[in-house]
């Protein structure tokens, strides 16, 4: 028994060795050299601080700000950017008839609808609905240009100006045809924090 038990000892440590320490440290350093952004989060700075990651999602409410998604992640929305909330991210489970989605997203039409109540277009499918991990940080073109006189109107400025940031920041099919074009909201928002006409 000694016999087997010492091989089987001699293997744990070297495998935990190899794919406990070695395995990380290689493929982190790797990550490090070759996509230093990427590997630390892909976050968002102004003035050298941390406002946001450009692939989480943050929640918006305030008129002057274009709205992202809705968030699914419980009573704390988008709490995977916020530490003191621990992380986490997750799917409403809701099916196409369950009565909870249809009082979602009725609730999500009734927001949309008081804060630019002289918007008569029909509103676009994903700002009323929750993403698929609670945390989608891009919205569609439909979907920006929605929002257009809305955030014009509480900023002072015309949809022409609005809509010309939202064309600046509209990113294309990922490689010419993978997905549909979007907008990442966090950046449209900062850039029209920055804006100067």
């Amino acid at each position: 028994m000694i016999s087997q038990l010492k091989p089987a000892l001699i293997l744990l440590v070297l495998l935990t060795l190899i794919t406990g320490v070695i395995y990380p440290l290689v493929v982190t350093g790797i990550a490090q050299l070759a996509f230093p952004s990427q590997a630390n989060g892909s976050l968002v700075l102004v003035n050298g601080k941390a406002v946001g990651s450009q692939l989480v999602g943050q929640q918006f409410d305030d008129p002057k700000y274009f709205w992202g998604r809705l968030s699914a992640t419980g009573p704390f929305p988008y709490n995977a950017y916020y530490a003191q909330t621990q992380t986490g991210s997750s799917g409403s489970n809701y099916g196409p008839l369950d009565p909870a989605l249809m009082q979602e997203v009725q609730a999500r039409m009734d927001a949309l609808k008081k804060a630019d109540p002289t918007n008569t277009t029909p509103i676009p499918v994903d700002l009323v609905t929750s993403s698929g991990s609670g945390l989608d940080p891009d919205i569609s073109v439909a979907a920006a240009l929605y929002q257009v006189h809305r955030v014009a109107s509480a900023r002072s400025l015309t949809d022409a100006q609005v809509k010309a940031l939202v064309d600046q920041h509209t990113e294309g099919r990922q490689f010419g045809f993978l997905g549909e074009p979007r907008v990442n909201v966090l950046e449209l928002n900062l850039a029209l924090d920055g804006y100067k006409p």
